[in-house]
């Protein structure tokens, strides 16, 4: 099962790193306009990609080496592992990237925010409030302990309900012939 669970979680982990590192360096040589909330859908469909290994993964514990069987709870075991893996992945290839390559980023993403309010219309009590919750969050993720929270908030309820649909999916109490 450890051999199952590492080789999946790897290969899921590998494939959404590399495509949110690719995303935010583009995000991050961009100048003028870009796209944030297009490459939030391209990061949550790469986390998607990634987390279809879910599925793969159970199914092959459960065919190759569980007999063909497998129930509910082994199948959320065996997923959901795969998911901390790649998560764990996901949360260091972000915090080097963050940290090391664009510690600017936050800047950047806040400064976008306000002149997008800004552009809307918004009073200026809507302004300064998220002026504030910018600022806050900007110092947040200055804490290496709660940005990668805050990533793990990020990629975690993707994995879990992938492991949940996989796992109600895939369970079964006897063989198929």
């Amino acid at each position: 099962m450890k051999k199952n669970i590492l080789i999946y979680g790897l290969i899921s982990g590998i494939i959404v790193s590399v495509l949110m590192l690719c995303s935010m360096n583009y995000l991050s040589h961009c100048e003028g306009n870009v796209a944030y909330d297009t490459s939030m859908l391209i990061g949550y469909a790469s986390m998607l990609i990634a987390f279809s290994l879910v599925f793969v993964g159970i199914r092959n514990y459960r065919d190759k080496y569980n007999e063909g069987i497998i129930t509910f709870g082994k199948a959320f075991k065996v997923g959901i592992l795969i998911v901390l893996i790649a998560s764990t992945m996901y949360v260091l290839a972000w915090l080097i990237d963050f940290y090391f390559f664009i510690p600017d980023f936050a800047n950047k993403y806040s400064a976008h925010m306000l002149d997008e309010l800004k552009a809307s219309g918004a009073s200026q009590m809507e302004i300064d409030k998220q002026t504030k919750e910018m600022a806050n969050m900007t110092e947040m993720l200055k804490n290496p302990f709660l940005n990668a929270m805050m990533t793990y908030a990020e990629i975690l309820p993707v994995g879990l309900i992938v492991t949940l649909i996989s796992s109600l999916i895939l369970k079964r109490k006897t063989v198929k012939h």
